[in-house]
């Protein structure tokens, strides 16, 4: 670099002043990066900021990565390096931050400038490389100066008080959205750990069954309906039904009633049997060694079955 970096000072101006007070002068180039520097401005400190990046992008050409490409957007208030595409801002150099620009006499493609960090209060040196427009870049962040220092004389410096007011509140919009936008990502990771642990601990679509109550003594109560009744059918076919009990009194094959203890009285019996039951009595008062209860026991359950 024999002829090293210089700000111009020709007062020709491309550009009208509406166009950068009103709007702003777009130019596309690619970013090589930033890096901090340790003077706000000075020829040999963007030599050394320019030197050191280029080698920076020389290691990255040789992994096979790309130089990202930048839009720049030049205004009285600033200069701003965009994405090309999504058109987000990448970084945000208010011109009364920025303390030098200079493009390189040596290699016509590269142009930086210097400027203050609002956070860190560091110098910062931008390097961008352009084919064809680095020194028109140059001659345009030049005449956003001189358009924005008259602007200061006019308004006797208010303008500027005014303009640090609202970097200062944009400044605060910016970092509260995006402390919203972690918030949403936070609550979002929440909700589907919540989610996650309510579909390992519970099976999914069924119902817990619950156990049938019991009594004091832990039995299951008696429920009329018929056990079968909750055997589940195989093959689509229901078990036969349960015959029901006639409430006909049925008779054995001899035609006597079956035998029932708690319906087999002494009253009961026929008169052949309580003939002999009468002569037992007799037999008792006589003090005959007669089993009494056996022969009764005997006789009334023959009877009974017969």
């Amino acid at each position: 670099m024999n002829r090293a970096f210089s700000r111009k000072k020709d007062k020709t101006w491309m550009h009208t002043p509406e166009a950068l007070s009103k709007h702003y002068i777009p130019y596309n180039a690619k970013f090589l990066g930033s890096t901090e520097v340790e003077q706000p401005k000075g020829t040999e400190v963007v030599r050394d900021a320019v030197r050191k990046l280029k080698f920076a992008r020389h290691i990255k050409k040789s992994e096979g990565q790309k130089i990202p490409k930048v839009e720049l957007q030049i205004s009285i208030y600033g200069v701003k390096i965009l994405d090309p595409k999504t058109k987000e801002v990448q970084h945000n150099c208010q011109l009364h931050r920025i303390s030098f620009c200079a493009d390189d006499k040596t290699d016509k493609r590269i142009f930086t400038f210097i400027c203050k960090d609002s956070e860190s209060n560091k110098h910062l040196c931008y390097v961008f490389d352009s084919e064809k427009c680095a020194e028109e870049i140059t001659l345009t962040i030049g005449q956003a100066f001189d358009l924005a220092y008259r602007k200061f004389l006019e308004s006797g410096g208010k303008d500027v008080e005014t303009r640090k007011q609202i970097a200062v509140l944009q400044k605060r919009i910016q970092d509260l959205e995006t402390e919203n936008m972690e918030l949403k990502n936070k609550v979002q990771d929440l909700e589907n750990q919540l989610r996650i642990t309510q579909v390992s601990t519970s099976p999914a679509g069924n119902v817990t069954p619950k156990s049938p109550s019991t009594d004091i003594f832990d039995m299951i109560p008696f429920s009329p309906i018929s056990h079968q009744s909750s055997i589940p059918t195989r093959n689509g076919t229901q078990p036969p039904p349960v015959p029901s009990r006639s409430t006909e009194i049925k008779r054995d094959l001899f035609g006597a009633e079956p035998f029932d203890p708690f319906n087999c009285g002494a009253g009961d019996f026929p008169p052949d049997i309580q003939s002999k039951l009468d002569e037992m009595q007799v037999t008792i008062l006589t003090d005959r060694p007669i089993n009494v209860f056996f022969f009764l026991f005997s006789m009334g359950l023959r009877e009974c079955y017969y």
